[in-house]
C-alpha cells in the first residue's frame, strides 16, 4: 500500500478527507495502523485556526490507539496494540536535562507539530509507543492519553485518602480526574458543570453534582463543616471559575489548574495568601502517568465502559467535529479509519 485515507486540516474550519501517501518511516521508527483517535479541545482550536503552533496542511490527532504495522528498531513488536505518548521534547533545555521532558521549553506534540492519527497510518519513534495488555478494547485504550492527564493532576495535587475533592467541569478531563481521585481514596467528589447532560453523566457515575440553582461552596459546606474542599481541580479553565477557586478551597488546601487558560486570568491571590493555599499547574503528563493510565484501563479499575464515547468513520470527520463541539451526547468523540467500527 502506497496511499492511505487521511483527514487533513487545510485552513480555518476546513478539513479535507482524501488520499495521501502512506508516511515514509524514518530509520528506526515504527509504522502504526490507527484504530481510534480521540478529538479534544486542542483539535477544535486547530480546526478554527486559533492554535499558535499548528500549520496547515496538517493531519491532526494526538489521542491514538492502533497496532504496530512495522516495528521500530526498539519498542513493541509488529501486531502489538499500542497507545501513544505523543510528546516531542528537545532534549536540550533545563527541564529536559532534569528529566522533566513533559514540560520542555520547546514542547511539541504529534498531531499538532507533526503528523498525527486522523489517518489510516502514522509513523512514530518507538519510544513513544506503549504496549497495551491483551484483551483491552482498542476503543477504550484510546482514553489512555486524556486519562494520563488526570493521573498526573491527581498525583501532583498531593490529594490524600479521605479528602473532599471539588472538580470544576464535567468534560472528559474533569470526569476522568474525578474518577482517578475517587480511585485514589477521595471521600467525596463534588462536580459543578453548566451542561445539564454532563451533570446527568456525572451523577450517573456516582458523583455529587452541584444543582443548577446552587453553588460549589454551598454544596461543599455540609460535607466539610463549611471549610471547603481539601483539593480543588479546575478542568473548566473559565474566568468565572478562577475567581472562586480560593473561596471554595479550605485553609492550606490545594488548587490544581488542569484546564489550560487561553489568556491571563484574575485569581484571588489575597485569599490564597490568607488561607495559605497551594496553587499547582498541570501540563500534560509523564511517561509514568501514561503507564499508570494503561494499568487503570487494563484492570478496569475505573469502569470506563460507563464513560460515554461515540465513534465516527474517518470520512465523517466534519460530523465528528460538530459532535465534539456540541458535547451533548458523548464525553469523547472518536474517529476510526477501520471499516464497520463507527457507531450506527
Amino acid at each position: 500500500m502506497t496511499m492511505m485515507t487521511a483527514a487533513r486540516w487545510v485552513a480555518a474550519d476546513d478539513v479535507e478527507v482524501g488520499q495521501v501517501p502512506v508516511p515514509v518511516v524514518p530509520a528506526g521508527w515504527a509504522l502504526v495502523k490507527v484504530a481510534y483517535n480521540g478529538i479534544c479541545g486542542t483539535d477544535l482550536s486547530i480546526l478554527h485556526g486559533k492554535h499558535p503552533r499548528a500549520t496547515a496542511p496538517l493531519i491532526m490527532g494526538h489521542e491514538m490507539s492502533g497496532w504496530v504495522e512495522v516495528a521500530g528498531a526498539t519498542g513493541p513488536a509488529a501486531g502489538t496494540l499500542v497507545v501513544v505518548e505523543p510528546l516531542i521534547s528537545c532534549g536540550q533545555c533545563k527541564a529536559c536535562l532534569d528529566g522533566l521532558t513533559h514540560v520542555c521549553r520547546n514542547l511539541g506534540l504529534y498531531g499538532i507539530d507533526a503528523a498525527g492519527a486522523m489517518a489510516q497510518y502514522v509513523a512514530l519513534p518507538p519510544e513513544v509507543l506503549h504496549a497495551v495488555p491483551a484483551g483491552v478494547d482498542p476503543r477504550t485504550a484510546t482514553l489512555a492519553e486524556p486519562l494520563a492527564v488526570a493521573v498526573h493532576a491527581v498525583d501532583l495535587s498531593g490529594m490524600a485518602a479521605g479528602d473532599t475533592v471539588a472538580v470544576y467541569g464535567a468534560g472528559p478531563i474533569g470526569v476522568l480526574t474525578a474518577l482517578v481521585a475517587r480511585h485514589a481514596g477521595a471521600k467525596h467528589v463534588v462536580i459543578t458543570e453548566p451542561s445539564a447532560w454532563r451533570r446527568e453523566v456525572a451523577a450517573g457515575l456516582g458523583f455529587t453534582v452541584v444543582a443548577p440553582d446552587s453553588t460549589m461552596a454551598a454544596t461543599l459546606a455540609p460535607l466539610t463543616g463549611g471549610e471547603g474542599a481539601d483539593t480543588t481541580f479546575d478542568s473548566a479553565a473559565h474566568p468565572t471559575v478562577a475567581a472562586e477557586l480560593a473561596a471554595t478551597t479550605r485553609v492550606r488546601g490545594r488548587i490544581v489548574v488542569v484546564g489550560v487558560y487561553k489568556q491571563p486570568t484574575p485569581i484571588d491571590l489575597q485569599a490564597i495568601c490568607f488561607k495559605e493555599q497551594t496553587v499547582i499547574g498541570v501540563r500534560v503528563y509523564t511517561t509514568a502517568d501514561v503507564t499508570a493510565a494503561i494499568d487503570l484501563i487494563a484492570t478496569d479499575a475505573l469502569h470506563l465502559a460507563a464513560f460515554p464515547t461515540k465513534a465516527f468513520d474517518l470520512a465523517d470527520v466534519s460530523a465528528a467535529f460538530d459532535a465534539a463541539t456540541s458535547g451533548q451526547d458523548c464525553l469523547k468523540v472518536l474517529l476510526t479509519p477501520l471499516p464497520g467500527k463507527a457507531d450506527a
